[in-house]
């Protein structure tokens, strides 16, 4: 498999801490990809995201995703994480209350993986058209499949920002998983609400439309959206699939995009 990728977080024109956490590694075999937006205030979002980004991660290290039990092992980590963030909210005062979305993507063996909890989204670029393939767990979504809302409004509803599902929100969560095949030309967009509740997506898939590298499309939307207000933490992570076959050595050196400049 030959891919390349970049990320990147902003802490956006408004708030005065990063609330969001990112993970971003690929090899040959094996591409991770993490975004986590936390929740709580007091720093207590920072440290739920941190620890869903640090335990999803270590969990999927392995994962395989020809095994047929790749979405329940990717759905499990979440869970374990949301377990994890859930027990701390018990455990200290200071961190009642805190939670965080997850968005992950796996890619290997010609196959991507997904398993999502909140409004951080996930899109497919492919052939020129852009699709959002995760669902946002979120008040105006629901008024949307209600058909109380249209697309549009929802954006610009005042609980736009409400969700109805987190990790670390209860003692149990169940993520939305989602698979299919890898394309050669495929484009991933993995991101905060930060940035998709700035920039439409109309934007966004003229943004990864052009021929740059991964690297400058992370910059490049990341200005977008601090240029329309930057109201939030921003974080991306633009991936680039060149080839889906699986060659290369046992154990190969990881190989990250262009550095991008904080």
């Amino acid at each position: 498999m030959d891919l390349t990728f970049a990320a990147r977080t902003d802490v956006g024109m408004i708030r005065s801490g990063n609330e969001d956490a990112y993970f971003a590694h690929a090899t040959r075999e094996r591409g991770i990809f993490i975004v986590a937006d936390g929740m709580g205030g007091h720093a207590a979002g920072e440290v739920a995201s941190e620890m869903t980004v640090q335990i999803v991660s270590r969990e999927l290290s392995d994962l395989s995703p020809a095994d047929n039990a790749a979405i329940e092992h990717l759905s499990e980590s979440i869970r374990r994480a949301n377990r994890a963030v859930y027990d701390r909210t018990i455990a200290e005062a200071d961190k009642q209350g805190m939670g965080t979305t997850a968005s992950v993507l796996v890619v290997a063996q010609g196959r991507f993986l997904i398993g999502q909890v909140g409004d951080s989204r996930i899109y497919l670029l492919r052939d020129g058209a852009l699709k959002q393939i995760t669902k946002d767990h979120s008040y105006v979504q629901e008024q949307v499949d209600a058909g109380l809302l249209t697309p549009e409004q929802a954006r610009y509803h005042p609980y736009s920002n409400v969700i109805t599902r987190c990790v670390g929100a209860g003692e149990s969560v169940e993520p939305d998983a989602y698979s299919g095949d890898l394309r050669p030309g495929d484009v991933f967009l993995v991101a905060s609400d930060g940035l998709t509740g700035m920039v439409d997506d109309r934007r966004i898939q003229q943004l990864l439309l052009s021929r740059a590298s991964a690297g400058r499309l992370v910059d490049a939307l990341i200005a977008e959206a601090n240029y329309r207000g930057g109201l939030d933490n921003i974080t991306a992570i633009v991936i680039q699939i060149a080839s889906t076959d699986n060659g290369g050595p046992e154990h190969p050196t990881p190989r990250h995009a262009e550095p991008v400049t904080t």
